[in-house]
């Protein structure tokens, strides 16, 4: 049994939980408050405190990008969601890195500062947010998908767990006080993304439903 541990208002759950439904597996999805993660029981899965966490059977991964790799590696039968060739295996991972940095510290940290307040600098945060957005930009200007070869329908991929990885944050750059009127080449992804039928919003911050999950 796949049990995911996390919060609804979480890109870095969001992705994990999309890949879950693109792979149709069945899993339990277990709420996690913020009082919750610096738990002991929680602290005993892992010890940074930090969601998502994927349980699966015997196995325990935190990290949503690890978790991507690992369920793409084992459930995937395909090749899907993580291509295997050389070119695209590196093009995900880099994404899978932008994830993890640009996008963590830029969109996604001044959308905690702005709706959660999360004590940071949000110039710094939302300079960096630009600064991806507009390299997001450059680079769709001539792909359908973050690992597609540019300008090419032989090297035309699809959507990959590094789609998956990016666009959560992306989606919720106006709670981070970024407009993306500016970006059309990132909206059209973003709009691509969202027709997926594995896609899954995130809940607007400023909901009930949303104070009710961040409590």
């Amino acid at each position: 049994m796949i049990t995911l541990f996390a919060t609804k208002l979480s890109a870095h759950g969001q992705r994990v939980e999309m890949l879950l439904k693109a792979l149709d597996l069945e899993f339990a999805y277990q709420h996690v408050t913020r009082e919750e993660r610096s738990g002991s029981a929680f602290l005993a899965l892992n010890p940074l405190g930090q969601i998502p966490i994927l349980q699966d059977g015997n196995v325990t991964i935190a990290d949503s990008n690890a978790i991507l790799v690992y369920l793409a590696m084992r459930y995937d039968r395909e090749n899907v969601w993580l291509p295997r060739t050389p070119e695209a295996l590196a093009s995900v991972q880099r994404w899978l890195s932008i994830a993890a940095g640009e996008i963590a510290h830029g969109l996604a940290l001044a959308r905690a500062i702005q709706q959660f307040g999360a004590e940071n600098n949000l110039e710094e945060a939302q300079a960096r947010s630009v600064r991806i957005l507009e390299a997001m930009e450059i680079h769709l200007s001539n792909r359908l998908w973050l690992a597609d070869e540019p300008g090419s329908e032989t090297g035309r991929i699809g959507p990959t767990i590094a789609d998956m990885a990016c666009c959560g944050y992306v989606s919720t750059a106006a709670e981070a006080g970024i407009p993306l009127n500016p970006y059309v080449d990132v909206r059209g992804w973003l709009f691509r993304m969202e027709q997926q039928p594995f896609f899954e919003p995130i809940p607007p911050a400023n909901s009930i439903v949303s104070r009710q999950l961040h409590c």
